[in-house]
């Protein structure tokens, strides 16, 4: 596969808003929809784990068919919170930075070391 640019979230939800319409799926769009088709598309990314050992789990990157198969469902999860955000008027950006700052308040470094 080619090296691909960064990822531009602003540009993806765009992408995405332009495929619902050509489609006219807006009307079915909804956070409520979009959250539940979330969980389905999450219930698959689990189901390629379910019965595989964590040493297997982790060696996932060696069979191809796998590896692309988790690349789909991964693609499928975040392209639908993009979708959600986007429906929800939620920044990602500024949402990601604000959780990862309360994670940091909440799991100090000097806790995980003890």
């Amino acid at each position: 596969m080619p090296h691909l640019p960064p990822m531009n979230i602003e540009d993806l939800q765009m992408r995405l808003r332009k495929f619902a319409i050509e489609r006219n799926w807006q009307p079915f769009q909804t956070p409520k929809n979009l959250a539940m088709a979330m969980v389905v598309e999450a219930a698959e990314l689990v189901e390629i784990f379910q019965w595989l050992t964590p040493e297997q789990s982790q060696q996932i990157a060696a069979d191809p068919a796998k590896h692309q198969h988790l690349g789909e469902e991964i693609a499928d999860v975040m392209l639908y919170l993009l979708q959600i955000a986007d429906h929800s008027g939620i920044d990602i950006n500024a949402a990601v930075e604000r959780k990862l700052l309360l994670n940091a308040i909440k799991h100090p470094v000097a806790a995980a070391q003890q």
